[in-house]
């Protein structure tokens, strides 16, 4: 699959299914250096995401300081033909100064074996 370059950093695009409901969202950013994958909360309300009491509140730090986030067990998370089920995701504001609707975190990367080829802008998984 290809990614775009933007901010000279790759995107894709990415589908999240949770209770039967199917969202592709553009403008994710992958990002090797991110432990965990991230999800905007606009685009987590519609997928019906919301915050519960009962969920793990977290503090994610990055370049730009610290944010609180939440987690979702949703039922997939999916790249092309790449698919986690049931995968833990973090939601939070994402307000990073630049568009982005997600951060595809190494989390997911790891767990589908994702290959990622920078001088052609592919992402794909080898089946074995």
């Amino acid at each position: 699959m290809k990614f775009e370059v933007k901010y000279g950093l790759p995107f894709v695009e990415v589908i999240f299914t949770h209770r039967g409901i199917e969202k592709r969202v553009s403008n994710v950013l992958i990002d090797t250096g991110s432990a965990a994958t991230l999800l905007s909360a606009e685009v987590a309300l519609d997928l019906g995401l919301e915050p519960e009491s009962t969920d793990v509140i977290r503090t994610m730090y990055g370049i730009g300081g610290a944010e609180f986030v939440y987690e979702k067990i949703i039922d997939c998370l999916q790249v092309d033909a790449a698919a986690a089920r049931h995968f833990t995701i973090q939601i939070g504001a994402m307000d990073y100064g630049m568009s982005m609707n997600g951060i595809l975190g190494t989390d997911f990367l790891l767990s589908v074996g994702m290959i990622i080829n920078m001088r052609k802008q592919e992402l794909y998984v080898i089946r074995s």
